[in-house]
């Protein structure tokens, strides 16, 4: 399993079964039968040595995905020169990984692996330029990910420095406005989950104005969600909860907001952008002995 881990929250490992699925359907969809072109231009059995060059500063994430999809195109893969793993900063121009293989299973494992290794890479980097810009406070992520891509999203954000909130809706409580409504009532909500689920549960609830921090304090749960309040509520509410739960800022949390936010004395920063709007960053792989 690979899983480095940034900081105390729990976080999203992988594990073998993860990465073969992925590279499963990554090169069913880019290879399937072949690559015409390739195969009818470098001989089957040709060995060839390429390389991995950063194009810009990075966090590296997705590392050992893009080893094992090579293993599996070509199980003699030989790697010639990786001093850097997930979760490592990468400036400029350097040198991420040297490898040998057959030349024809290079250029078909090519455009796949640098989409994983871009896509995670891009996750993570945005992630430390928001944990950066947070600190001390926890930035987490969120569900808004890509459907059936959610764990390695999440694996990504780790490599970033960034926490994992809640995977799925079946290992966390959060109880949000439409549960509220149709309860009644906070404390109903919370009344109805501990009769569900006991009173030893954690319990996060989301408020959206002051009254609603109010009535949930009543009911001690564990965490107070303050989603999409301005930052002037947001010192009001972190008055009032004085310390009786952990609080987290959602909804539009902007990086430019960030450094405000780090000084309301919250605990925590959910940002659906981490996962759902981060740019791949440029990263090449290039040919060097045909």
């Amino acid at each position: 399993m690979y899983n480095r881990k940034k900081n105390t929250m729990r976080n999203k490992s992988l594990t073998t079964a993860d990465i073969e699925s992925l590279i499963n359907n990554a090169l069913e969809e880019d290879i399937r039968s072949g690559d015409i072109t390739t195969r009818n231009i470098i001989p089957s059995g040709q060995p060839c040595e390429a390389e991995l060059v950063a194009k810009e500063n990075l966090i590296l994430s997705g590392m050992e995905i893009f080893k094992t999809l090579f293993r599996k195109l070509d199980s003699q893969t030989v790697f010639l020169s990786e001093p850097f793993h997930d979760g490592d900063w990468v400036t400029k121009d350097v040198t991420l990984l040297k490898f040998r293989c057959d030349g024809v299973k290079a250029l078909e494992g090519e455009r796949s692996g640098l989409n994983i290794l871009q896509w995670l890479s891009g996750i993570a980097t945005l992630t430390r330029k928001y944990v950066d810009a947070a600190s001390p406070v926890t930035v987490l992520d969120t569900r808004k990910t890509t459907p059936g891509l959610r764990v390695f999203e999440k694996y990504a954000v780790s490599c970033g420095g960034g926490s994992n909130h809640r995977f799925g809706l079946y290992d966390a409580v959060m109880i949000k406005d439409n549960h509220i409504k149709s309860a009644g009532s906070i404390s109903h909500a919370v009344e109805k989950v501990r009769d569900g689920l006991g009173i030893q549960t954690k319990i996060e609830v989301e408020t959206q104005n002051l009254d609603e921090v109010h009535d949930t304090l009543k009911e001690n749960v564990d965490v107070i969600m303050l989603d999409n309040m301005p930052i002037d509520m947001v010192r009001e509410s972190v008055k009032l909860i004085d310390g009786r739960a952990k609080i987290e800022v959602s909804g539009c949390v902007t990086f430019e907001k960030l450094n405000e936010l780090s000084k309301t004395g919250i605990d925590f920063v959910s940002v659906g952008a981490l996962t759902h709007s981060a740019p791949s960053v440029d990263i090449s792989m290039n040919i060097v002995v045909p």
